[in-house]
């Protein structure tokens, strides 16, 4: 009976009741912060972010709004506060290897003092140093040294004077150095006698001194030899002395860092290098006086201190989500002055990327952020896979003077991408490293149970964001419209969506409406008002096809029989909104063997899910007729009046319900549309969307005018989908509007017709009059005809 196959009313909506509950508004309610019906991808994510081993890396899959995002971030910052602080990381100038700069660890804080700590050394240095070198110690110091020194200069010189008299020549210390003057009569020759000698007395002159210069060659080395003593002797006099003030400062602060080696062999080697290099802390001080330092500010970089990692003001480990996570973001990199066009650089312009950030800790990078840079993700899994993040540059662009490899840091941190499945399966197919270094997934639901725990979460949930966000509390009526709006999104009675980012859109929007009404609270009104006006903003093409329904321009028929002609439904995505449309669907069968013809395939507009179930068509035929003589039969399937792409296996029941009308000639109601995927057995199957059908076909009826008998078929599968709009629900109350659920095929065709499918008997044929009866006696006439015709 045709009564069977209705759907009752308290079906088409699983409405909710929070009688249960003791709350009136959700002032009332006990705020949790627990994270709602994702109890499998929590279990990852705590697995993952607890495992300490080498490739447990987490990738995270789901859809945006699932709270993927959000939830992952709060866990991670949960695990992190239960951590220790991470170590500090300084960069330091490398005095043996200047072009590999040293990385050194140190305990979180220290980085900061060390660095402020050396900044102090040198600025005192470059005042102490001075002041020590020009103090009346030193200079006594030095004068006792040069008293020496001239004593020995006149004994070298008394001894190349007498040496040099047998030539007629003496020698004199000068400004210049030593000069050897000739003698005439025993005293030095004046310029104007110079003059006036003749060419034999001054070749005799010039042979004298040849002479003399190799008699005394040794008595001048030993003259040079005592400059260089001189020189020596300052020089070490200097270092003396101002190692003195250096060990002044530096030895207190060894003895602070005396259980980091590192430390304490950096402030060694800068120690000696600052007393090789007295000479420019004097410099610096008369430039200083001078207004000449920016000149030396680069000769002074070597002392400075890169503070490159600071985690100092960490609470415990680092949570870094990277938003932007190119090369040189995610991996530091190197920069460069730029001078008259040479780039120059030095262990100061090394500049940390968000995996030295998280170092410790945990990073959190966009699938798709990271995949458009291919050096970024290539450079990731290397630093994953080696432990260590290498800083270098990919692309310097013009000519460079100095370059610098630092040292390698040690990296251990724990990296989540968040992407979503399609992403996931691809780079797990097609990167071998991927499936090593992300051994974790962690896959977010788009849905959850709709129990009464999770009703509870979602009430508290809702209570959270009022609080938060500054909402107008929500009554009880509203939180159950929340619920049902729930059930909407995730298409089935037994669920709750999980996709919170679109419940909050209503919650403000609910507010929002509350206030323009003037409601202290926010009830079912406000609700039921966001939703609609959130529908209104997105469904201006819904409007503008059920115009053309209206008018004609798009013909469809709400009542009447037609032979071979159908009302069909389908969905249409405009972004936020997603609609149903029926579309006429029309069957022509003759005489022939080109079997079933589906017309947009033939003009390429169809895909192949469509083609797929068109083609099941010709396997129900040959199972259910033609068992004991081939199939012989030409028919040609169309959308009417569809000019896009048609996919999907949705129609295959309603195709195959006006093809079987064509053959066997009996009319279909008009008035009920269908939707609903069938196999080659004739067994119904659930399709998606089924209430944007219903509701979508219900407007078509609405604005042409219910005449009695309207409704639509659809799989019985689909009833626990059902959560339609209550001006349905209220249609169907009525009487003015019917939804029937079917099994099989001839049930289906039975309710179009009003005629019964028929069942064959004992000797395997069908009743006649029956619908099938009709459909095979049609077969058999053309195999008859077909054959004669051959």
């Amino acid at each position: 009976m045709l009564i069977d196959f209705i759907i009752p009313v308290e079906k088409l909506k699983n409405k909710c009741d929070l009688s249960m509950l003791k709350f009136t508004t959700t002032e009332e309610i006990d705020l949790h912060k627990d994270i709602i019906g994702q109890e499998r991808a929590m279990k990852a994510l705590e697995f993952g972010l607890s495992i300490k081993r080498k490739g447990y890396n987490i990738f995270v899959t789901g859809l945006t709004g699932t709270g993927r995002n959000s939830y992952s971030y709060s866990i991670a910052n949960g695990y992190a506060e239960k951590r220790s602080k991470p170590y500090d990381w300084c960069y330091v100038f490398n005095y043996k290897k200047p072009e590999n700069p040293k990385a050194i660890k140190l305990m979180p804080g220290e980085g900061n003092i060390l660095k402020k700590k050396v900044e102090n050394i040198i600025s005192r240095l470059k005042l102490d140093i001075p002041k020590t070198v020009n103090s009346t110690e030193f200079n006594d110091k030095k004068n006792v040294i040069y008293h020496q020194y001239k004593k020995k200069v006149d004994e070298v010189i008394n001894e190349l004077n007498e040496i040099a008299k047998d030539y007629n020549f003496f020698f004199k210390q000068t400004e210049n150095g030593l000069v050897s003057i000739p003698l005439v009569d025993g005293r030095p020759i004046k310029e104007s006698e110079l003059e006036n000698l003749s060419a034999e007395e001054i070749n005799e002159l010039k042979e004298n001194s040849s002479e003399l210069s190799i008699k005394a060659v040794s008595t001048i080395r030993k003259m040079r030899n005592l400059e260089d003593q001189l020189n020596n002797r300052i020089r070490q006099l200097k270092e003396k002395i101002t190692f003195d003030v250096i060990d002044f400062y530096i030895n207190p602060l060894m003895d602070e860092f005396k259980e980091n080696k590192d430390v304490e062999q950096f402030l060694i080697e800068l120690e000696d290098d600052i007393v090789k290099n007295i000479d420019e802390f004097l410099e610096a001080n008369e430039n200083t006086n001078l207004n000449k330092g920016k000149k030396d500010e680069n000769i002074f970089n070597r002392y400075q201190v890169n503070l490159f990692i600071d985690n100092s003001d960490k609470k415990g480990a680092p949570v870094v989500r990277d938003t932007n996570p190119n090369y040189y973001n995610l991996l530091g990199k190197i920069e460069y002055v730029n001078e008259r066009g040479i780039l120059k650089t030095d262990h100061t312009r090394i500049k940390p990327g968000t995996i030295h950030e998280a170092n410790g800790g945990y990073l959190i990078i966009q699938a798709k952020d990271i995949l458009r840079s291919p050096y970024a993700w290539e450079g990731l899994k290397r630093s994953l896979t080696t432990g260590e993040a290498i800083i270098e540059n990919i692309n310097k662009g013009s000519v460079v003077a100095e370059t610098i490899k630092p040292e390698p840091i040690p990296i251990n941190v724990k990296v989540l991408i968040i992407g979503d499945y399609y992403t996931y399966q691809l780079l797990y197919a097609y990167d071998e490293e991927f499936k090593k270094l992300f051994k974790i997934r962690a896959d977010f639901d788009v849905e959850m149970e709709r129990n009464r725990e999770n009703i509870n979460k979602i009430a508290s949930f809702i209570a959270s964001q009022c609080k938060e966000e500054g909402l107008k509390n929500f009554d009880k009526s509203a939180v159950e419209k929340i619920i049902e709006y729930s059930s909407r999104l995730a298409e089935d009675q037994r669920k709750l969506s999980a996709r919170f980012n679109q419940i909050v859109e209503i919650l403000y929007e609910a507010d929002a409406w509350a206030d323009s009404f003037g409601d202290e609270i926010v009830t079912a009104r406000s609700i039921k008002k966001a939703i609609k006006e959130k529908n209104y903003r997105n469904n201006k093409y819904e409007e503008k096809l059920q115009e053309l329904f209206k008018d004609q321009t798009i013909l469809i028929d709400t009542n009447g029989f037609k032979v071979g002609e159908i009302n069909g439904l389908a969905v249409m995505d405009s972004g936020q909104y997603s609609f149903g449309r029926p579309n006429k669907i029309t069957v022509s069968t003759f005489v022939g063997k080109d079997g079933i013809i589906n017309i947009e395939r033939e003009v390429e507009q169809s895909g192949s899910i469509h083609d797929k179930g068109v083609l099941i068509l010709s396997g129900y035929l040959g199972e259910k007729y033609a068992k004991d003589k081939p199939l012989s039969l030409s028919a040609s399937i169309t959308f009417e009046q569809s000019y896009d792409g048609i996919d999907g296996d949705s129609a295959s029941s309603t195709e195959l319900y006006a093809l079987l009308s064509s053959l066997a000639q009996i009319p279909i109601n008009q008035a009920i549309a269908v939707t609903g995927s069938v196999n080659q057995k004739g067994m119904i199957q659930p399709i998606g969307g089924v209430n944007e059908k219903i509701e979508g076909y219900f407007k078509v009826c609405k604005h042409k005018g219910f005449k009695g008998g309207e409704g639509v078929i659809i799989p019985h599968q689909n009833i626990k989908n059902l959560m339609l709009d209550d001006e349905i629900i209220e249609a169907v109350r009525e009487g003015t509007f019917t939804i029937y659920a079917v099994t099989t095929i001839d049930e289906g065709i039975s309710i179009l017709t009003g005629v019964p499918a028929g069942n064959t008997n004992e000797r395997g044929m069908y009743p006649i009059g029956s619908i099938n009866y009709s459909v095979q006696k049609q077969l058999d006439n053309y195999a008859d005809i077909n054959k004669d015709f051959e």
